[in-house]
């Protein structure tokens, strides 16, 4: 997970870099520019993964430790990463893994997706 953490932060550095420059390098700490920042991070990192997920089940950091995401569709994709954005920063999914017959995370479960060793 920190090894995906660092690729969607360049990921996230350059959506930001490209919002920055569009906007005409007004601050976007705060206001209704925030949120647009805070929506296109989301959109960046949602794009990366789902592309990554259905090219042919790994990003980059899943190639480095050989895991690889099966049973996917565009739907489950997506159903996945919605379901992680709220279940794996809260540590629910997880502490889930660790209760799992088959080791799986609860966003993968729910969202009927699998990663096994590839």
């Amino acid at each position: 997970m920190v090894y995906e953490a660092l690729l969607l932060f360049a990921v996230g550095f350059f959506a930001a870099w490209l919002f920055f420059f569009a906007s005409g390098g007004r601050d976007a700490t705060s206001g209704v520019l925030r949120h647009e920042l805070q929506l296109l991070l989301v959109f960046a990192f949602g794009a990366y993964l789902i592309w990554c997920w259905l090219r042919g089940g790994q990003t980059l950091a899943m190639k480095a430790w050989k895991v690889r995401l099966v049973e996917v569709t565009p739907a489950k994709a997506f159903v996945r990463f919605v379901l992680a954005l709220v279940l794996v920063p809260t540590g629910i999914s997880i502490l889930w893994a660790f209760f799992d017959p088959d080791r799986q995370f609860l966003h993968d479960r729910l969202a009927r997706t699998r990663l096994v060793r590839a």
